[in-house]
């Protein structure tokens, strides 16, 4: 994957298209753009036929530069980087900062094109395509492009869960400066495919990600919370400092899954931990004790009523 930074300083993370897919891109472009020039040469040598030599060969240049070398570029503007073959590739030109491109980048991408694909038989191109990191010819590190991939498998397990209700801002004041982003995109893939993990591997990769976790931000993991929950919490927690920084303190608020009720009120217990990760407990000795209200904290009864009197509204009044 490659990291790229927008202008609004959002990374991206796209999957550069390499030698193979975009040779085989290039040469279905090749033989459309050869059946158009084919085609029209025949048409404007049958309607042609009376004038000379001249004008014959200037119709043929024209022809050549209009179709082999215009017919890419107009495409590839009209369509933002979707020539035939990338369509049929599943690939896509797009700027180095993940934008559309415009007229002129594909206006140097076919120029140079010219150079290092038609003249030298696509040559240079692969030279330059297989000892770029990103898979850039020549064409692209001068239009300042690069050619991605668009069609890239999903897995149906790319929902991160979300972390117990009893553990919702307990990480609020947490320092994570000091997280890598590779740190943050293994966690992200090992809650996306816990279920799918044997539970001792699962269980011991939930604690390896959790001691590393907790080694960058500082704090050690609380006692008694699954490694797997922690790294929900934590991942939560990111997410909804990120909203509040994009969108305002009222829109992270809400963006943060709502606490369902807990259904299960027992403490995890060294034999739980053998289960599976995803299967999130309180931690222990985490019970929470409800006490009845005093005398003196019970609402006074209104004067006007009992609540037998009328039907109940849900409504509480403070005490």
């Amino acid at each position: 994957m490659s990291e790229l930074v927008t202008g609004e300083a959002v990374a991206l993370e796209l999957r550069p298209a390499r030698l193979p897919s975009r040779a085989l891109a290039v040469l279905l472009d090749l033989v459309a753009a050869m059946a158009v020039y084919v085609a029209v040469t025949i048409v404007l040598v049958t309607s042609t036929a009376s004038l000379d030599e001249a004008a014959q060969t200037a119709l043929s240049i024209a022809t050549f530069v209009l179709v082999l070398v215009g017919g890419p570029i107009a495409v590839e503007t009209v369509s933002h980087g979707r020539s035939l073959g990338k369509l049929a590739c599943g690939l896509r030109v797009v700027r180095d900062d993940g934008g559309p491109i415009r007229f002129r980048h594909a206006l140097v991408r076919g120029l140079i094109g010219v150079i290092e694909i038609l003249m030298t038989f696509g040559i240079v191109a692969c030279i330059a395509s297989f000892v770029s990191a990103r898979g850039r010819r020549l064409g692209d590190v001068f239009a300042g492009t690069l050619v991605v991939r668009e069609r890239i498998p999903v897995t149906r397990t790319g929902f991160v869960p979300p972390p117990p209700p009893w553990l919702a801002g307990r990480f609020s004041g947490l320092d994570l400066s000091a997280v890598p982003d590779g740190l943050w995109l293994a966690v992200r893939q090992y809650l996306t495919r816990m279920q799918q993990l044997d539970p001792q591997v699962g269980w011991s990769m939930a604690e390896r990600l959790a001691s590393d976790l907790a080694e960058r931000t500082g704090a050690p993991v609380p006692q008694g919370v699954p490694p797997a929950a922690y790294l929900a919490a934590v991942v939560q927690e990111r997410q909804a400092r990120e909203a509040r920084r994009a969108f305002g303190s009222d829109t992270g608020r809400a963006a943060m899954p709502a606490a369902v009720p807990a259904t299960n009120d027992r403490a995890v217990s060294p034999e739980a931990r053998g289960g599976t990760p995803a299967a999130y407990g309180p931690p222990v000795g985490a019970h929470e004790v409800v006490s009845e209200p005093s005398a003196e904290e019970r609402p006074a009864k209104s004067p006007t009523g009992s609540a037998g009197d009328r039907p109940g509204t849900g409504f509480v009044p403070p005490a």
